[in-house]
């Protein structure tokens, strides 16, 4: 673990925090010192999350965690009030909730189609506008969990690809619409990382096709792990990177050059 404080006195809205990358970041981000509010369905995990991110607390850091689907819109309003009731001020949102399906295209319902909108993109856009104005007042940051499947064609994944597509989109454009009242917007977009949610959908993507892997894994079949992207959310959401906005960095291990 780094020994780096670039969040001290800094507060995170983090969303997606009960595994997975969004774990790995709640712990990434605490131990460099920043108060972290996660938020996601899985009580279970944030509490996990919680746990293994106050353990490793830096100074000042700490973590802690409000439930609620990111898709309804009362909980990105709840959330935002509750923080800036409770901390006073708002530094930076990470946008990390997200669900993946793979299916063939045909075979995807509108129901499916919608649900993966929803959480993804839907999600990323009602936390963005509620957190917008505290952001202004700090000259804060945004981190967005766009995918590689947003930037090359990824086979069975036309709903995950459309909606990760769509945060790919909304980052650039919040960008350049803040760019004027000092707020920085960038998303990360990784490739093949080994989480609970890619796990779950190795047996039907090798159900589809055993070529879908190629697009995601290096030649030697190694996936990432969660803390490879937490690193870069926090170098993207720190003062290291100060200058960049309108980013969307690729966190795949070479795959997609």
């Amino acid at each position: 673990m780094t020994a780096l404080q670039r969040f001290t006195g800094r507060t995170v809205i983090l969303t997606g925090a009960a595994s997975g990358i969004g774990q790995a970041t709640v712990v990434r981000l605490v131990a460099e010192g920043a108060t972290v509010i996660g938020v996601d369905t899985n009580e279970t995990g944030l509490c996990e999350t919680v746990t293994r991110a106050n353990a490793g607390a830096g100074a000042g850091g700490s973590a802690r965690y409000l439930s609620g689907s990111v898709a309804e819109e009362s909980t990105a309003q709840r959330v935002v009030a509750d923080v800036l009731a409770t901390e006073g001020k708002l530094d930076v949102l990470v946008n990390l909730a997200g669900i993946l399906r793979s299916e063939a295209t045909t075979s995807t319902t509108l129901e499916l189609f919608r649900q993966l909108l929803d959480v993804n993109l839907v999600g990323t856009f009602l936390f963005c506008r509620e957190a917008l104005p505290a952001l202004v007042a700090t000259r804060g940051n945004i981190v967005n969990a766009a995918s590689t499947s947003s930037l090359f064609g990824h086979p069975y994944m036309a709903a995950y690809a459309a909606s990760k597509g769509g945060v790919f989109a909304l980052t650039r454009t919040l960008a350049w619409e803040y760019l004027k009242q000092g707020v920085r917007v960038n998303a990360v977009a990784p490739g093949g990382i080994a989480t609970p949610m890619t796990a779950a959908q190795g047996e039907s993507m090798g159900r589809l096709d055993l070529s879908l892997f190629g697009h995601l894994s290096r030649p030697d079949g190694v996936f990432g792990k969660p803390e490879h992207v937490a690193g870069v959310v926090a170098m993207l959401a720190s003062d290291d990177g100060a200058h960049m906005t309108g980013e969307v960095v690729k966190i795949d291990g070479g795959v997609h050059n």
